[in-house]
């Protein structure tokens, strides 16, 4: 480590005297530096953590205390750690005004007797820091070849992660694509006071979908944060907390852990794309009805397929990215025998036993899905009819929709959410865009009409009017809009016609 104040003054070579400071914590802190300067203000040449040495020339007999006063708290303010006033060469003794300064503003203040040169205490530091730094690269280099090595190991993963705790002492923690915890050490694990923050941050960067780093700081340590794969397919996240920050030689080493974790999670994607197109092949089985056989592969490789009764849930491919995918493998995984999925052309078809829910990835990433009525296998067919009708009628604003809902607003409601609304305007524009001042009068005359089932009587009787005028509308209607109003089908498209313009806005 390297060496501190308190190390120099014990060592007798130097003839070193403390005067101010004694319990001050910056007699045990590690000297980054020794600086030698006797310019009124040497701190632009400074920096935290050094050690100054003087031979006093600035403060010369006759100097203010205040002068010195100031020069004292230019060297706290800098984050000196100490002072070293040289004797027997322009000052006989230390300045009495400079120990009160230095009491007073809280740095250690030390006499260089006996013309002990400066280059000296410089050298032994600087032997000190230069030994520190050949040990810790001898480390890094070893630590570096223990988890090269341990890469090779047919756990690899698990392998670097337990040769990082030991080389580091530290603990490490596997989140995946989804943000759940897979890997923890019980001999080291993290401490419960900073679970939530980490799982927070864990979150935070997994949604924000580009690779990144953060850190965390508490009473408990410090926790280091930093994505695994690439930027928006990201395979996890490693969580490691030290007791202090790391140095430049522990930062190197978890660099490379993360190159090599990175590496052998996107050496799954391989396999994933396999187990992906087998998917695939027994989706069509189960389409064409081979449910038995469909089931006997699927229980080897993932377990029981969901069970009945089932929701099929659609997506068009182009909307789903990569890692959706990925966190579609980890969910059908833990929550086997619920959740199956396939690619198909270009869709994407989740089947799900129909107690359970859409994947909250879906909601996260607003993706457009269209989810079926329930049915059995044997019906899968007609299920994923159903998710395409529920997709069909998605927006951005509502980029989910069930099949069951649009059933239960009737054939209305399916047409609604298709966009009649559009198509009844166009029906109307002969007729509202004709410029007639009695547009509004020739829409609420057909209205009634048709709601008195075509009967005159009661139509004309509810507008206030003679049947014979209310006839006259009618023909003008039929007329502009092209429209046999004697025909079931005319009447049935006027009568379509204003009630989805009505749903679009009142016209009447």
């Amino acid at each position: 480590m390297p060496t501190s104040l308190r190390t120099l003054l014990a060592d007798e070579r130097f003839h070193l005297r403390l005067l101010a400071g004694e319990n001050l914590a910056q007699l045990d802190a590690p000297i980054a530096w020794v600086h030698s300067s006797d310019f009124p203000d040497p701190t632009p040449w400074l920096e935290e953590g050094q050690l100054l040495l003087t031979d006093g020339d600035q403060m010369r007999p006759g100097t203010a205390d205040a002068d010195i006063d100031a020069y004292v708290a230019r060297l706290c303010d800098r984050g000196i750690l100490g002072l070293g006033f040289a004797t027997s060469i322009i000052h006989d003794d230390v300045p009495p005004a400079l120990v009160r300064a230095c009491e007073t503003r809280g740095i250690p203040l030390f006499e260089v007797a006996d013309r002990t040169p400066f280059i000296a205490i410089i050298r032994a530091v600087a032997d000190v820091i230069a030994l520190d730094e050949r040990e810790r690269l001898e480390w890094s280099l070893d630590a570096q070849r223990s988890i090269a090595l341990a890469a090779l190991r047919p756990d690899g993963l698990e392998a670097i992660l337990a040769e990082l705790e030991r080389r580091l002492g530290c603990w490490v923690v596997l989140f995946d694509s989804l943000g759940d915890e897979v890997r923890s050490s019980p001999e080291r694990s993290m401490p419960a006071s900073l679970h939530d923050a980490v799982q927070d941050a864990v979150g935070q960067v997994l949604a924000n979908g580009s690779r990144a780093g953060a850190r965390l700081s508490a009473a408990d340590g410090s926790v280091v944060l930093q994505t695994l794969g690439s930027g928006g397919s990201l395979r996890g996240v490693l969580a490691l907390g030290t007791l202090a920050p790391l140095d430049g030689a522990g930062a190197d080493l978890v660099t490379s852990v993360i190159a090599l974790a990175s590496i052998a999670l996107e050496q799954s994607r391989a396999l994933e794309g396999a187990r992906r197109d087998l998917r695939s092949g027994l989706f069509e089985l189960l389409l064409e009805g081979n449910v038995e056989g469909a089931q006997r592969t699927a229980r080897r490789l993932w377990g029981d397929l969901p069970a009945e009764p089932l929701t099929v849930t659609v997506a068009a491919a182009a909307d789903v990215p990569e890692s959706l995918l990925t966190e579609l493998e980890l969910v059908s995984e833990r929550r086997r025998g619920t959740v199956f999925f396939a690619e198909r052309d270009d869709e994407l078809v989740l089947v799900a036993s129909a107690v359970g829910t859409l994947p909250p990835q879906f909601d996260r990433l607003a993706i457009r899905s269209g989810t079926s009525a329930p049915v059995a296998w044997t019906e899968l067919a007609r299920g994923l009819a159903e998710a395409r009708r529920a997709l069909s009628v998605t927006t951005a604003e509502r980029p989910t929709a069930a099949f069951g809902e649009l059933a239960g607003s009737g054939v209305l409601g399916v047409l609604a959410r298709a966009g009649a609304q559009d198509v009844a305007a166009r029906v109307l524009e002969p007729l509202t865009a004709s410029g007639r001042s009695d547009v509004d009068v020739l829409l609420a005359s057909a209205a009634a009409w048709l709601d008195a089932n075509g009967a005159w009587d009661p139509a004309a009787k509810a507008l206030g009017v003679h049947r014979h005028t209310l006839r006259a509308r009618l023909a003008i209607v039929q007329q502009l809009l092209g429209l046999d109003l004697d025909r079931f089908a005319d009447r049935a498209e006027l009568w379509a016609a204003l009630t989805f313009a009505e749903q679009r806005g009142p016209v009447l």
